[in-house]
């Protein structure tokens, strides 16, 4: 499985829920578990490997794996924080977003059991940027237009020296 990468239209399709979680979605949310470790990411969302559908899996270190499948945000703090975040669907590309502190989502894990979770900090951070990607959406859209802009070009300079 390959990370798909801005540009590529699936990237900006809101994901549909998953119907059924069977042995398919187990095996998959492993082989996710797996390309973050060989892409050294603490984050990969169905569509950014093409598969569009309600789910992410999640490894920030000192954590243990997640996989969430029809995720819901519950609450979101009124505080936000700033933090530099990047992306595999985005590589080189590295930038300050604001989001909230504190987050309460609900989901189902690969065994098909609901849980709960209350997160801060980088676990919440990457749980809100994952979720986004279920959505269509990218961690540059939280930028002003401008910056937006400047680091699109960046991005699309870096690969065309390649």
């Amino acid at each position: 499985m390959q990370i798909i990468t801005f540009g590529n239209e699936l990237l900006r399709q809101k994901a549909e829920k998953i119907d059924k979680i069977d042995s398919e979605i187990k095996a998959l949310s492993l082989e996710m578990l797996q390309i973050l470790e060989r892409d050294k990411g603490i984050g990969v969302a169905g569509p950014q490997i093409g598969f569009m559908k309600r789910i992410f899996v999640i490894y920030v270190q000192g954590d243990e794996p997640r996989v969430f499948i029809n995720p819901s945000i519950l609450e979101t703090s009124l505080k936000n924080v700033k933090f530099e975040e990047g992306c595999l669907s985005v590589p080189g590309i590295y930038t300050n977003i604001m989001r909230p502190e504190t987050i309460k989502i609900q989901a189902w894990n690969e065994r098909g059991r609901a849980f709960t979770l209350e997160a801060s900090g980088l676990l919440a951070r990457v749980i809100l940027h994952e979720y986004d990607h279920l959505e269509g959406v990218l961690f540059i859209d939280h930028l002003p237009e401008n910056k937006k802009k400047k680091l699109i070009e960046k991005y699309e300079k870096s690969i065309n020296r390649d």
